[in-house]
């Protein structure tokens, strides 16, 4: 929420305060400002400030407040005029192009003059032509043969707005010569507005707490208004069908109104809180939304007469009809379901209650009446109508964080006085105000002791209750004991235990967080317990990042399409019933992931537009539903490499790019830092991966996941770049299972090793993985290693056929191998191979 200093200041003394220790202030007590957008003023250096900052600065003496006298046309150009313009020591003749002088074009001296923003020669603005955001320093010209030096500038010449179809005009009160700064220097304060402090969303509400912060007083605006026509009981009935929804509703009537401008000061206010002036009803509502927090309605009220066919008109708040239509304020048409809340009349639905009015009964220029709208919502109800609606306002970003119903009946009055000084209408005696639901009143007591407690500091009742007062609580002091009564601007206080908490963190954000002193818990830690899911995912993550992999966390929602682009083009979708969000915030994230490949795909195609080089994992839960049973949460890993194999500025000549066997050297890297033994692959089949390359990983009988290259249609849906990009999704749970709780360490063997190399030759479809196998088995006990180091095809070993070159080291832990000892596990592997696998000793 942006903020200016100077609305704020309207409510709260703030003293010599500086904005940057303002801003520091409120951010140690939950109103966390986010950036500081300084307009005219100067922004502090970079040592000097502590927030996020931007802005331009006015220079005091060459942007100053000027006024025209008079508007006279160009000799040799329709389209622009000379000014004479007065700035406060001298005259000027100012030439420019604004579209909103010509109306004043050759009328004569002017009286008024119109006051303007004066720029003069050398001063610095904003490039209102430049393509992005840059300032320029005004400099002496000759334009169709007219000296220019200076100019009168638009908003955004000024840095305030991107509104550049005109001068900005001034008040005709501003001061003539006064510097641009004093007159309109300003600072926004971005707000983070927090859940816990949605009644601070509002010029008053961020006042309170800076008067509370600083031990000062806060002045509230006049909630009393002139009435000069009868009772506005005359003119309309007001009806509340579902109380439920709609705790309070009261309207206000105001005749006469002339439709025009804002006033400069609100229009430039409404611009810096990010909001369009339109005209001054509308810039009512919006008004005092900002300042008191009750967002307002206007209605054109000869409109509802009219539907009311000429009698009194009479509003009902109730739930939509199932399938009934509203044309929104949007121009758009909007099909309600049965639990929306609705403003009606007799004939029909007005308007979506604390999200958006309807457009016929909406104010227009020719509007003369208008009925003006103040409620409370059930917040509840709100957020479910926006989460299928998608239609948010700002409105609605207040009434679904809870609005009390007290502040309707001062917003609507609030709003009623400044519509009548701001469009010399007339305000109908009283308001009509029904309040079926009263708030409770909460009452929440604390002793000294419960502070000490839970914030460890020490504090007097009568300072406590000082604290609380400050906020605009009512105290009762009685002895240790303070008994606080809630204001009726607050929703976040609840009763018992948890509003005790509550009225403590009060205590702890106005005394000060940073006065808490740090202190060493007293209670006894209570004893540790193994958390063995948690400790195995840590090891998991430990192995993963010193084999060179980055983790990444990625949602975990997702979409059937988003989910369908991680499979061939060719492949059936995944056909395990999916687990849908009731309620999803976007299209695109619809339901609960299935798989972690669409995620680990996503994550490598945003990385590679910044590295040709990605290697990721991920570890997180995937969800398959259940009937009739709380979904089947299942936790995976899922790894991710392309690109090249090893750095470009390691060795310039291995430029090759990672491909099934580093994938596969991950995966046994990290089984074997789990200590996972009677590992094996088989060839596999999986939509996402490219056939002919992809395998299971095997621990006996039990698969822990597939991995390999992924499918060229696959890559089609993605940006990965050139390389082929390799990918595995193992089951975090089957890995658990077979990982041993401890694994046994083998003592080093003092005997000296035997190296021998074995090539044999056999048929193309019989895997390495099996010849392995064998090998392990038959040298038994003797074999401390064993490695694969090539793999040949070609006529030397016929058609059909592969090489495949082992290295064994025998060693023995109680003995030196002999000659003999080492010849007969020769004679029997080959043998057996022979036998098996029908395999040749390559000579």
């Amino acid at each position: 929420m942006k903020l200016p200093l100077s609305w704020i200041k309207d409510y709260v003394d703030l003293g010599d305060i500086s904005v940057e220790e303002l801003a520091s202030v409120m951010t140690l007590a939950g109103l966390e400002v986010e950036e500081i957008n300084y307009i005219g003023l100067p922004i502090p250096s970079e040592d000097e400030r502590e927030f996020k900052s931007k802005g331009l600065a006015w220079d005091k003496e060459k942007i100053v407040v000027g006024e025209i006298t008079e508007v006279n046309g160009h000799p040799d150009a329709d389209r622009l005029t000379l000014c004479k313009l007065n700035d406060g020591k001298e005259d000027h003749i100012v030439l420019t192009g604004a579209p909103n002088l010509f109306p004043y074009k050759d009328q004569g001296v002017l009286d008024p003059p119109l006051k303007v923003a004066y720029a003069k020669e050398g001063a610095e603005l904003v490039d209102a032509y430049a393509d992005e955001y840059k300032t320029k320093i005004l400099k002496r010209t000759k334009i169709r043969g007219t000296v220019t030096y200076s100019m009168v500038c638009s908003e955004k010449e000024l840095g305030l707005s991107e509104e550049h179809e005109g001068i900005m005009l001034l008040d005709a009160a501003a001061p003539t010569g006064m510097p641009l700064a004093d007159y309109l220097g300003d600072a926004v304060l971005d707000i983070a507005i927090l859940p816990n402090i949605a009644r601070d969303a509002n010029v008053i509400g961020v006042a309170r707490e800076i008067a509370a912060l600083l031990n000062t007083e806060l002045k509230q605006p006049s909630y009393d208004f002139v009435a000069e026509l009868d009772a506005v009981s005359k003119y309309v009935e007001l009806e509340i069908q579902t109380p439920e929804n709609n705790p309070r509703f009261t309207l206000g009537l105001i005749k006469d109104v002339e439709i025009k401008p804002s006033p400069a000061l609100v229009q430039r206010r409404l611009n810096m809180c990010g909001i369009r002036a339109i005209n001054n009803i509308v810039d009512v509502t919006n008004y005092v939304m900002l300042e008191v927090g009750e967002p307002l309605h206007a209605f054109d009220y000869d409109v509802l007469v009219e539907r009311a066919g000429g009698k009194t008109p009479k509003i009902l708040t109730r739930t939509a009809d199932a399938g009934e239509k509203l044309t929104t304020l949007d121009d758009v048409e909007r099909t309600l379901e049965d639990y929306t809340t609705l403003v009606c009349d007799e004939k029909g639905s007005l308007s979506i209650a604390g999200i958006m009015g309807g457009a016929e009964s909406e104010v227009s220029d020719s509007t003369t009446n208008v009925l003006l709208e103040a409620a409370s919502w059930n917040f509840i109800n709100l957020r479910k109508t926006l989460g299928y609606l998608k239609l948010n306002s700002e409105a609605s970003y207040r009434f679904s964080r809870g609005v009390h119903p007290e502040m309707a009946p001062r917003g609507l009055k609030r709003g009623l006085e400044l519509m009548r000084e701001w469009s010399n209408g007339k305000i109908c005696e009283g308001i009509v105000d029904e309040y079926p639901n009263k708030a409770e009143v909460v009452t929440v007591e604390v002793t000294t002791d419960d502070v000490e407690r839970l914030l460890g500091v020490r504090l007097e009742a009568d300072e406590i209750a000082d604290l609380l007062q400050r906020l605009e609580f009512e105290v009762k002091v009685t002895g240790e004991t303070i008994k606080a009564t809630v204001p009726d601007h607050r929703l976040d206080i609840d009763t018992g235990v948890v509003g005790k908490a509550d009225l403590v963190e009060e205590i702890a954000r106005i005394y000060g967080y940073d006065k808490i002193p740090e202190t060493l818990i007293n209670d006894e830690t209570p004893p540790q317990k193994n958390q063995t899911d948690l400790m195995h995912e840590d090891k998991v993550r430990d192995l993963l990042v010193n084999l060179g992999l980055y983790e990444t966390i990625t949602y975990r929602l997702s979409s059937e399409d988003l989910e369908a682009k991680a499979i061939a083009a060719d492949a059936p979708r995944d056909t395990r019933e999916g687990v849908y969000v009731a309620n999803p915030l976007s299209p695109d994230r619809e339901m609960m992931r299935r798989t972690l490949l669409p995620s680990i795909f996503e994550t490598a195609e945003l990385n590679a537009k910044y590295s040709d080089q990605i290697q990721l994992f991920e570890i997180g839960p995937v969800f398959l539903a259940q009937a009739d049973e709380l979904p089947n949460e299942l936790y995976k890993l899922a790894i991710a490499m392309t690109g090249p194999r090893n750095d470009a500025n390691w060795q310039a000549a291995d430029t090759a790019n990672v491909d099934f066997y580093d994938m596969k050297g991950v995966v046994d890297g990290l089984l074997t830092g789990m200590h996972v033994e009677n590992v094996h692959y088989e060839v596999a089949s999986h939509p996402s991966y490219h056939p002919g390359k992809c395998a299971k990983v095997l621990v006996g009988d039990v698969e822990l996941g597939v991995f390999g290259e992924v499918h060229p249609q696959v890559n089609e849906h993605y940006a990965f770049g050139s390389a082929p990009l390799m990918a595995a999704e193992l089951d975090m749970g089957a890995l658990r299972d077979v990982t041993p709780e401890r694994h046994v360490v083998k003592e080093i063997s003092a005997y000296p090793p035997v190296l021998e190399d074995f090539a044999f030759v056999v048929e193309e479809d019989v895997p390495a993985g099996a010849v392995t196998e064998m090998l392990t088995q038959t040298a038994g006990q003797a074999l401390a290693e064993i490695k694969l180091f090539d793999v040949f095809r070609g006529e030397q070993v016929g058609k059909g056929k592969k090489s495949l070159a082992y290295k064994l080291t025998y060693q023995m832990p109680d003995k030196t191998l002999s000659d003999k000892d080492v010849a007969k596990i020769r004679k029997k592997i080959v043998k057996r191979l022979e036998y098996e696998l029908g395999a040749k000793l390559r000579a």
